[in-house]
Order: structure tokens, then sequence, then C-alpha cells
């Protein structure tokens, strides 16, 4: 057990006259370093950072002129140093730890500025190899801020560019000193990024196919939300939304609006290389989705799936949006709309209804990774089930189980089916004809329920299902469902296959002249 020093209680105002600077990321980093310098703070600092401040005008003490070492290692070692951390874990109300600084010509350190090599960013990259990702792992940034977080009674840090103008507006309020309430609030944010840090690194050498033995999330507050999924549910969004996506117009995004804008970037994801392609989703399920050769197009044929459910609903598409497509949207109340771009005029349009939110996406979704689901005693967690990116290919490993195979186009039409199946609630039943929908079926208890909910929308919509595909995200259970796709106008199905009774099914699609593709893969989504 660790013996705890009896102590004269610490200084509630800590007076700030030297800091160590030492980051990655120089936001905000030469106004904060000249607001030290004009109050008097004597600036340590290391590499690239030195050379920053110094072209800014700013005077600087090279931290080898503290340790009397060289920067070792090309740069791998340059903190790690008594004169370093010394002077930021001496207790400043403990006359002996000011007595061994003093016997040993060592002075305090006041305040630790760092910011830490970007791991997380780095690793997001699909290539990124183990030797990239080692070389972020920072050792010396991470020792001096938990140093420094420990010792909050005596030192201050600030571990994040976000806190540079208040830390700055009350030091310079206070005749350059820092509350001790103040250390104590840094210092619980920047044990916080390190935790973060360290759990980040641990998932990555873990593999994204291995499932780790201690689950550890630590993810910062994003913002609060106004409320979850109702009204008397408080909530708040946890994560780095801004690697993702851009809200360039509109009131905060909601719970709901956050889940549905997920199910539609992950939706049209799969479309990503492929020809205009416009999906319009409502409570996270896709109600229409079409491919055409214009996004206009596009967006009328998934329109026309279903003319009802889009009124307040989430607009998708895989190309810059264009003024054309644009207008066509804007006839009816859309809550939020997603574009890689958009383009002139576009915005100036779509910003005159206040209550829509314009997004536009910065990054695809992650391919790897893990999903996290709270149940009752604890999470599940499973690995993500990545974009199929299967475009007008099918996979080699896709097999025709009929005696007839797919024509061309049912082929297309197969795989664009597939692909929407992939994100419709379970049980799910997807018709498809020269890739657009005409009808969901979603979230039934039984796959003949499921289709049936979609023909009966696609018909309320003045659909006939002739020469249709449809696709099943599950097998078929019975010949029943694949039965009553056929007798609607379905010439060709897509399923996983994997039943007892696949024989049966086969035989039964033979007997109509259907083909029919066993995938290998479901795509269960309850």
């Amino acid at each position: 057990m660790i013996n705890v020093k009896t102590l004269p209680p610490p200084a509630d105002l800590q007076p700030i006259r030297t800091a160590i600077i030492s980051c990655f990321d120089k936001t905000g980093l030469t106004d904060f370093g000249r607001r030290l310098a004009e109050l008097g703070v004597s600036i340590i600092s290391t590499g690239g950072t030195a050379r920053v401040l110094r072209e800014a005008g700013i005077a600087v003490i090279d931290i080898s002129e503290l340790t009397g070492f060289p920067e070792l290692l090309g740069g791998r070692v340059k903190t790690l140093h008594p004169h370093v951390h010394a002077g930021v874990l001496a207790r400043k109300n403990d006359p002996e730890d000011m007595a061994q600084l003093s016997e040993h010509g060592l002075e305090t350190i006041d305040m630790v500025v760092v910011n830490l090599y970007p791991f997380e960013e780095t690793t997001m990259a699909p290539d990124v190899t183990d030797a990239e990702a080692t070389e972020n792992i920072d050792i010396g940034g991470p020792t001096m801020v938990r140093a420094a977080a420990k010792n909050f009674f005596s030192t201050a840090v600030v571990a994040s560019p976000g806190d540079y103008d208040a830390v700055a507006d009350e030091l310079e309020s206070n005749k350059c000193a820092l509350s001790l309430k103040t250390r104590r609030s840094l210092a619980l944010r920047a044990f916080r990024i390190t935790a973060s840090y360290d759990s980040a690194i641990s998932n990555y050498l873990g593999g994204a196919g291995n499932l780790p033995e201690r689950l550890s999330v630590t993810l910062p507050k994003a913002e609060d939300l106004r409320y979850g999924e109702n009204p008397h549910q408080p909530a708040a969004f946890y994560g780095n939304p801004e690697h993702f996506f851009e809200k360039l117009h509109g009131k905060d995004l909601s719970y709901n609006n956050l889940l549905d804008l997920t199910a539609a970037i992950s939706l049209i994801d799969e479309f990503e290389n492929d020809d205009p392609t416009v999906a319009i989703l409502k409570h996270t399920n896709p109600c229409g989705i079409a491919t055409a050769s214009s996004l206009a197009a596009a967006y009328s044929r998934a329109f026309e799936t279903d003319t009802m459910s889009p009124f307040g609903g989430i607009v998708a598409v895989n190309r810059p949006l264009d003024l054309e497509t644009a207008e066509a949207i804007d006839k009816i109340f859309t809550e939020v709309i997603i574009a890689p771009e958009f383009e002139d005029g576009v915005l100036n349009l779509l910003t005159r209804k206040k209550n829509r939110r314009l997004i536009r996406r910065t990054s695809t979704v992650l391919t790897e990774g893990y999903e996290v689901r709270t149940v009752l005693g604890g999470v599940l967690v499973q690995k993500r089930d990545p974009p199929l990116k299967i475009g007008s290919q099918a996979p080699a490993d896709y097999t025709v189980v009929t005696d007839r195979p797919p024509s061309d186009a049912e082929w297309a039409d197969l795989l664009f089916a597939w692909r929407v199946a992939k994100h419709v609630k379970s049980n799910a039943i997807i018709y498809v004809r020269d890739r657009a929908t005409l009808g969901v079926g979603a979230g039934q208890m039984s796959r003949i329920d499921a289709s049936e909910i979609a023909i009966a929308k696609g018909r309320k919509s003045g659909f006939d299902f002739g020469n249709c595909v449809v696709a099943s995200d599950a097998f078929f259970p019975f010949a029943d469902g694949l039965l009553a796709a056929a007798e609607v106008g379905a010439t060709a199905a897509i399923q996983p296959g994997g039943s007892i009774r696949d024989d049966e099914v086969v035989s039964a699609a033979n007997e109509k002249g259907m083909a029919m593709v066993f995938t290998g893969k479901r795509h269960f989504k309850h």
C-alpha cells in the first residue's frame, strides 16, 4: 500500500511561470503561445513545435537546453528526462520535494501543453501498415500528460487545443494563475484523452477480426441531444462524427436523426461506385431506392416506390447533388439530405427551409471494427458487416442453383436487390425491376408477411410485378415464400441458401421457370 503524506492544502491559485509545449496538432498554437509569452510565461518546447513558435516571433527554450541532451533516436527520446518529469511531478506544497529540486538544480514546470500523435486517425486508413501504426504510438506525450494530470494540485495540463482560449482567459484575469478547480477539470480531461488513446492502440493491436478479452470504450462527448428516442429520455452523442459527416445547415441532429443518418450512409455506401443512385429512408429502413442515368431520374423512381413514407424522411445520394434533383426533393418536406457534395445553387435552394438538415459526407463508412449494442446485463459486440461493393459483377462464390441461370438484366437486378435487402430490418423481402425497388417488406415476423406487405405497397403505388426479381435477407424456410413471389411475376430470386428444405425451394423455382442464386451469406438486421 502506498503511503500518502500529510501535506498542507494545495494553493487554490497556482502561478504559471514555466510551460512546456509539445504538440502534434498545431491548431491555435501560435495564438496561445503568444498570449502566454505576453504574460511572461517561460516556454520550453521541442522539435516542430519550437520551430512554429519561433517563426511566429515567440521566444522558446529548446528542450535540449533544459535536459543537457539532444533529441535522440529521431525524436523518440526528448522529454523522458528527470529535468522534465521532476519539474512536472514536484509537489509545491511538499517541502521535501522542493528541497530535492533545489539540491539537484532543477526547476518546477507549472504547465504542460501537449497533444498526441494521431494514432487513431492513422489507423483508420484501410491500407495502414503496422510500421506506420506503431510510429504513431506516442510515448513521451502521454507520459507528460499523465504526470501533469496526476500532479494537478501543483501542475496544470492542457491536452486539447479546444481548451487554449479558456485557459488563456483565466490566466489573464487571475494575474497568470490557474484555480484548483480548473486544474482538476483539465486533469480529468487529460486522463480521458489518454484512456481513449490507449484503448485505440489496444483495439488495433488486437486485430479487427479478434474480439477483445476486455471491452474498453472511451469516447468524447460530441454533444448533448435535446432528448433520446422520446422526449422523456435524456441523451447525448459520444464519438467523432467529424470523421464521417459535416452538417452544413439546419437544426441540431436529434437522436433519431443520427440513427437514420447512419442507416442512410451505410446503405448508399453499397452503391459508392455505381451509376447515380438515390435512397429514401424512414425509421432506418429504405422505403425506395433506385439507380438510373441521372440523380433526378433515380430520385423519381425511388420516390415512386412509396409516395407516402418519404414525407419527413431521409434522402441520400451517391453523387454530388445537382439542382434538378434538389428541386424534386424540395417539393415535399425532407428532414435530412445527405450527399458527398452540393453543386452550385443547391445550397441556396435547400437552405430556405430552416428545419431541414443538410449533410455532407466526409468519408465512407468504416469496413472494419466493431458494432456494440446494449442488452440486459451487458453489451453485445460483433464485427461490422461491411459494404458488399459488388456493383454489377457477381462474386465468384455466388451460386446459380436452378436449371436456368439469370439473364444479364436479372443479374443486375438481383445484385441491386441483394444490397438493399442487407439494410432492411428482418424479415426482409425486396422486389426490384430495372434497378429500382417496387416494394419493400421490412421487419415482419414471417417472410410471407414481408412479401405481402412489399406487394401491397407496390400495388398502392400502381406497380405491376411482372419480370421483377426478389431478394430475401435470409433463406426461404419453405417453398411458399418463393411461390408467392412467382405468382406476382418474379422471374428470379436471390437468397443465402442454407435451409434444410433448400431442395424443395429449388424444385419449386425450377417448376416455375425461375432463376435462383445462393449467396452463401445472410444479412439479418434485427
